[in-house]
């Protein structure tokens, strides 16, 4: 499954909004050291119940504007 996502880092909670155009997601981890896209990445897996190792940030590595891919557990 390929996601458009955009991310909202420095939130005061973690949220899942989905929009016409894609997701967007709201982290409380800072756009830092690559930590918002650890939880990011993190955060997704919660949500759709796989595994991180599942979940590539295939564009996007330093913007807001993201593309996922989940793979499937199959």
């Amino acid at each position: 499954m390929i996601l458009k996502v955009k991310v909202i880092p420095g939130a005061r909670k973690n949220v899942f909004h989905e929009e016409p155009q894609g997701v967007k997601v709201h982290l409380t981890a800072p756009p830092v050291d690559g930590k918002a896209n650890e939880a990011l990445v993190a955060f997704l897996a919660e949500h759709y119940s796989v595994r991180p190792s599942r979940i590539e940030i295939i564009k996007g590595l330093k913007s807001r504007h993201k593309v996922i891919n989940i793979k499937d557990s199959i």
